[in-house]
């Protein structure tokens, strides 16, 4: 049970550049996703196939807490620009949502699928024990509220995995999804009501790239409230369902960026909206969970010059940090949803500033947050 855990600080990576295939070094500290992070770890564990990264932002006005999500990253290189990438806007995303937060997150190297195991787990409650309180660790992508279970027998640093009240009144098992989707529907009502000044969604056309524990749950809300549905997902069964229980219209996955609709809803991975994606994009809404939509910060000014409202991902995606939040200084779950409803007017007071000023909406959101966590 004492296997031994290695760990570095700020340890350069050996990468292969993929135009001319040689090996390239790469320091930490010159990352272009480095953003003055506070801590930054690597583990690893022979034994259980461990191979983790840790990264704390930034704790102005709280400890860290961010996923922690398993991913088979095609190399470190990859795995270090996320977990950097996302812990920055874990930040972000905790001083939007007036959590007394930081922002951190972690990453496990990995296919979930074939390289999970309850050893592994385990180990990975050690590491997060190790860093002192600093970093709360959540599910996320790879990542399942069992899965967190297994860490919490070496450590506290987790969250999300306590049984209660969810946001809807029912029975709850700790997954943050409810509450993520609840938000982004709230969200994705003020950018509508913005942008087009209605707040009836009745015939609204939204198309949902990614119907999985978030997507599908912000397709009932939009069904419920009378929207025309189309979706698409990498996994078919997920598709059907949708299809079967919502009516929703099936999409090819290369086509849903393109279609006709009024809002675009990235539910899924990434840096979606890039060079590539917004020429095609003819939604005037973007509304989506996924994290870091942009490709580069540059398309936020491109959505803009194209007339395409977008909402910053990390401001309408906040639910499910709030409700984590919530568990942990004590839950009442009428708190947490009346707390999630302040998404709405977070994004309004951005759009206002947005118009006011002409400058995009997500240089705007980044504006509001560093006003909040660097003042501290």
């Amino acid at each position: 049970m004492n296997a031994p855990i290695n760990s570095t600080i700020n340890q350069p990576l050996t990468d292969t550049n993929e135009q001319n295939k040689e090996p390239m070094n790469m320091s930490v500290f010159s990352h272009p996703e480095f953003d003055n992070h506070e801590q930054l770890t690597f583990f690893s564990d022979e034994k259980s196939g461990l191979k983790a990264i840790i990264a704390v932002h930034n704790t102005n006005l709280g400890p860290a807490l961010g996923g922690c999500r398993m991913w088979h990253y095609a190399s470190d290189e990859e795995a270090l620009r996320d977990v950097l990438r996302l812990s920055r806007g874990m930040t972000y995303k905790s001083a939007l949502a007036n959590l007394k937060l930081g922002g951190g997150k972690s990453v496990i190297i990995g296919d979930p699928r074939q390289h999970k195991s309850e050893a592994l787990l385990e180990m990975m409650g050690r590491c997060l024990e190790r860093t002192g309180g600093q970093y709360i660790a959540a599910e996320d992508s790879g990542t399942s509220v069992p899965d967190l279970q297994v860490m919490s027998r070496f450590t506290n640093n987790v969250a999300g995995i306590t049984e209660r009240t969810g946001i809807d009144g029912l029975p709850c098992n700790g997954d943050p999804s409810p509450a993520t989707a609840y938000g982004c529907f709230v969200g994705l009502k003020a950018a509508v009501k913005h942008q087009f000044g209605r707040d009836d969604l009745s015939g609204l056309k939204v198309a949902i790239q990614g119907v999985g524990n978030v997507g599908y749950r912000l397709a009932k809300h939009l069904r419920q409230a009378g929207a025309e549905l189309f979706v698409t997902d990498i996994h078919e069964e997920q598709v059907r369902l949708a299809v079967t229980e919502l009516g929703a219209t099936a999409v090819a996955q290369e086509e849903i960026l393109g279609l006709d609709v009024d809002v675009l809803s990235p539910c899924a991975l990434g840096a979606v909206l890039n060079d590539f994606s917004i020429p095609q994009i003819k939604a005037k809404v973007i509304a989506g969970a996924a994290n870091n939509q942009l490709a580069l910060a540059k398309h936020d000014q491109l959505l803009q010059q194209r007339g395409i409202l977008y909402a910053p991902d990390y401001v309408i995606n906040a639910g499910g940090i709030i409700d984590i939040y919530y568990e942990r200084v004590g839950h009442e779950h009428t708190k947490v949803r009346a707390h999630i409803d302040t998404i709405a007017d977070t994004l309004q007071e951005i759009f206002r500033r947005a118009d006011d000023s002409g400058r995009p909406t997500g240089e705007i959101a980044n504006t509001l947050a560093e006003e909040r966590f660097m003042t501290r």
